[in-house]
């Protein structure tokens, strides 16, 4: 059964389409005016504004200061209206893999939880797996006019004409954890994964001397979250660690069972690799695979996300590092990047990327303690 909420929330932009009053002749300015004459982001001239947390004092004095001079006044009145209309909103993103998709999906719940003012129906649909479901379960739901959805597109060629006709009806659609960028769709909201890929190769130059082979395990590469960390992993180890080959890439379609027979066949060829990049969150069947053959230690290894099962492998030294694709965040953003759309009429960045956190032994404990909370940087969005 899909899980329903009802919230009473807001926006983290009060009044950016407000509309402009007159005094002497001139035009009022609104959040947008603001932002570009300080040259800092919409949310933070929101944030200074409204009061909330996440700026610093020096920032807020200085918004307040551009606000008068630019005689900004939100338009209270057609606000109002848009806050009495009920939004629905429906997130697809799945349900296996929990250790990501559990916190991008109490990221997107937070979004809703930190607005104020106006209810959204907020809908949990059910997806099972990333590499199924989501095309069949769109094209049913187009008959229930959702205001907004929130996915994470498995392969972006067969949802396109679906999400194509969801946007010319009317539905904001964003993509969160990995993107579909010919769709139509409003915008997304992604960690940086050619970056991830790029960090991951250089970390294992550094890490392996030696001649030899490295492997990436990936989800499948339909995704493009998953085909750019290859791209940038592929290009990396070409350019700064050329003693050492890439072998072909294993997909495991996000299935733990495949994802351990792939890696234990990995670990038949001669010679073995001399790291592997796991580049999904799918991780643990893979760590399992090589516990059992006794290579942890001997391989190394760098992983995707951070979960409580991950950190004894950390802790141990058994993987080198993991890049966190922090998402909470991801989900929180998307969330607060469609809320601040359908009510205010603001126009997201077509593409926001967080920056990975490299989390090693060394800061593990910098990251274990906040795990699914994640604190929301606007200096990390690109």
């Amino acid at each position: 059964m899909d899980e329903k909420r009802t919230k009473s929330a807001g926006t983290k932009s009060a009044g950016t389409k407000s509309a402009g009053i007159k005094s002497a002749g001139t035009k009022s300015a609104g959040i947008k005016e603001i932002a570009a004459a300080l040259k800092i982001s919409i949310g933070t001239v929101d944030r200074a504004l409204h009061s909330r947390p996440g700026v610093s004092p020096k920032t807020r004095a200085k918004v307040l200061k551009m606000a008068e001079k630019l005689r900004y006044r939100p338009n209270m009145a057609a606000r109002n209206l848009k806050l009495n209309h009920r939004l629905r909103i429906a997130v697809y993103v799945p349900q296996q893999i929990a250790s990501f998709f559990g916190q991008l999906r109490a990221g997107v719940s937070a979004g809703a939880d930190s607005a104020h003012g106006f209810n959204v129906d907020l809908e949990f649909r059910k997806i099972l797996n990333l590499a199924e479901g989501d095309s069949e379960l769109l094209q049913i739901d187009l008959s229930r006019k959702y205001d907004g959805i929130i996915i994470t597109p498995a392969d972006p060629a067969r949802i396109e004409p679906i999400v194509r006709r969801l946007t010319h009806q009317g539905t904001a659609v964003v993509c969160v954890a990995s993107d579909a960028p010919r769709t139509e769709r409003l915008a997304s909201v992604t960690i940086d994964a050619t970056a991830s890929g790029g960090i991951a190769a250089e970390l294992l130059g550094k890490a392996i001397k030696e001649k030899g082979t490295v492997a990436i395990l990936t989800g499948q590469l339909g995704t493009q979250d998953h085909g750019e960390k290859l791209r940038g992993f592929a290009a990396t180890l070409a350019a700064f660690a050329p003693h050492l080959s890439l072998l072909p890439a294993v997909e495991s379609h996000e299935r733990a069972e495949e994802a351990y027979r792939t890696t234990l066949a990995l670990l038949d060829r001669e010679p073995l690799p001399r790291g592997i990049y796991i580049s999904t969150a799918n991780s643990l069947p893979a760590l399992r695979a090589l516990e059992e053959r006794k290579l942890l230690g001997r391989i190394e290894i760098i992983a995707t996300d951070l979960f409580p099962e991950l950190i004894p492998f950390l802790e141990s030294g058994s993987i080198l590092a993991t890049l966190y694709q922090r998402p909470f965040t991801q989900g929180k953003t998307a969330m607060e990047m469609l809320i601040q759309h359908l009510v205010d009429g603001v126009k997201p960045r077509p593409v926001s990327r967080l920056a990975p956190h490299i989390v090693l032994r060394s800061n593990l404990a910098l990251f274990a303690d906040r795990l699914g909370s994640e604190p929301e940087s606007d200096a990390d969005d690109r």
